[in-house]
């Protein structure tokens, strides 16, 4: 495997000079979290957003076309709508508690 990634220029001797300094703190219990507690409840927070976006496309598209057929009353397509948006919602309730 080594061989493969020295071949493909991926593993060079810096980037093995690079990495030893690393190792010893690891070792010597003195090395810190790469991602902290507030990084990690922001890229929570920034997916339920994204994914709850995503998924408001479709519902929002789907609620006005059953509105246009008159199949559906107004509140059931907003209440359809923002239904998703409560993933960000509560991502963010659990970002402060």
């Amino acid at each position: 495997m080594f061989e493969a990634l020295a071949d493909a220029g991926m593993l060079t001797m810096d980037s093995v000079a690079n990495f030893l300094p690393m190792q010893e703190e690891v070792l010597n219990g003195n090395a810190q979290p790469a991602l902290t507690q507030k990084g990690a409840a922001a890229i929570g927070i920034g997916l339920a957003a994204i994914g709850a976006g995503y998924a408001e496309r479709g519902i929002g598209a789907a609620a006005v076309g059953a509105l246009a057929e008159d199949s559906i009353s107004t509140g059931i397509a907003v209440f359809l709508t923002v239904l998703p948006e409560t993933l960000a919602i509560f991502a963010l309730v659990a970002l402060f508690v």
